[in-house]
């Protein structure tokens, strides 16, 4: 474990606190608090905190944890800085923030609940920093894109091997099992997501769940089109492609029209991302494409989402996104089209911003 690495980016983090005029902020959001200090990647459980981290500006951190992760904490952070509550968690922190600054303390208040800020705010002045530790995360640096580039292809062997399973009579549930046994298998933690398998109608749900298909699983026939959208955590990175297959050997000219249309405005999005365009102008791009062919209302999402610890994360590629693309951000490019009751097809590459275009990872 690199302790310098995650030192670093604490102290890059310091620079922004100071920019916002702030004397201490806590991090309490799972990648954030991974991403400075290399501990707990994830919460056990959506309702309780595995810690946070105290960044003051003085350098004097803190991680704080309950008696549950002492010793993973002290692996990771000076032991004398590891502060153990034993009570309610904001209430202790409240007191420790209190021993140690007075003046203006940030929080992630799109992570916290309400419960928790009324409960640590007494005596504070809190307000809400969110966005500083993603303003680093979205620029990766180069260990950072080798685990991607790692976990990319990790996806890539998975697509490769994909059209196996995918045979008359096997099932959506069960592809995707095999799926998250395959990159088990193959060195991965875990899947960033759970796999999206569908056939046909399915394909029209962009985050179709095949585990909890109401009439019980459904089959895989002949002459059918499935959409798969997976993904893997590799080294603690996430990696994300879509594929669309056609299943038998008569391919209907709809499917090969949707599917090309798809691809063409994959295309063309790819060769013109670059720094400095906006998430807007490269969605556009994509959506100008379907709209030569007169299908542009088949496309209902954004065109790509930052990847990284987690599977989205900024920046986005979207209509509404009018923040420039920069150097060392990774998003994907997932163009799709839709079509309720019949089907759908999405097609996603993971790029790599560079400085004069970008890379397909």
């Amino acid at each position: 474990m690199n302790i310098a690495r995650y030192a670093a980016r604490r102290e890059k983090l310091r620079e922004l606190m100071s920019r916002e005029g702030l004397d201490a902020l806590l991090i309490s959001h799972p990648a954030n608090r991974f991403y400075l200090s290399g501990f707990e990647l994830h919460d056990c459980q959506c309702n309780e905190s595995s810690g946070h981290l105290l960044i003051l500006r003085n350098g004097k951190d803190w991680l704080c944890t309950d008696s549950r992760y002492e010793e993973s904490a002290a692996e990771r952070w000076d032991r004398e800085r590891v502060f153990i509550y034993k009570g309610p968690a904001a209430e202790e922190i409240r007191d420790l923030i209190r021993s140690n600054v007075s003046a203006r303390i940030g929080i992630e208040s799109a992570i916290l609940s309400h419960d928790f800020v009324t409960r640590l705010e007494p005596g504070l002045s809190l307000e809400a920093a969110d966005g500083l530790v993603e303003e680093l995360r979205v620029i990766k640096d180069e260990e950072e894109i080798r685990l991607m580039e790692e976990s990319a292809r990790l996806n890539h062997q998975l697509m490769e091997w994909l059209p196996s399973i995918l045979t008359a009579g096997n099932t959506e549930a069960n592809i995707a099992w095999s799926i998250e046994k395959f990159f088990r298998e193959h060195g991965a933690t875990e899947s960033s997501f759970s796999p999206i398998v569908a056939r046909d109608a399915h394909a029209a749900l962009p985050h179709y769940n095949p585990f909890e298909e109401a009439g019980g699983p459904t089959e895989i026939i002949p002459n059918c089109h499935i959409l798969v959208d997976v993904g893997a955590r590799l080294g603690n990175y996430c990696s994300d492609q879509t594929r669309t297959f056609w299943v038998g050997n008569q391919p209907e000219k709809r499917f090969l029209d949707m599917l090309d249309a798809v691809r063409e405005a994959q295309r063309k999005a790819i060769a013109a991302i670059r720094p400095g365009m906006t998430g807007k102008e490269a969605w556009e791009i994509a959506m100008n494409s379907f709209a030569a062919r007169g299908v542009e209302k088949h496309f209902t999402h954004s065109l790509g989402h930052g990847v990284g610890l987690e599977t989205h994360e900024e920046p986005r590629l979207s209509p509404r996104s009018e923040k420039p693309l920069k150097e060392g951000m990774i998003v994907t490019v997932e163009p799709g089209l839709y079509y309720p009751g019949w089907g759908g097809a999405r097609w996603e590459y993971m790029v790599i911003v560079e400085e004069d275009g970008c890379r397909v990872l």
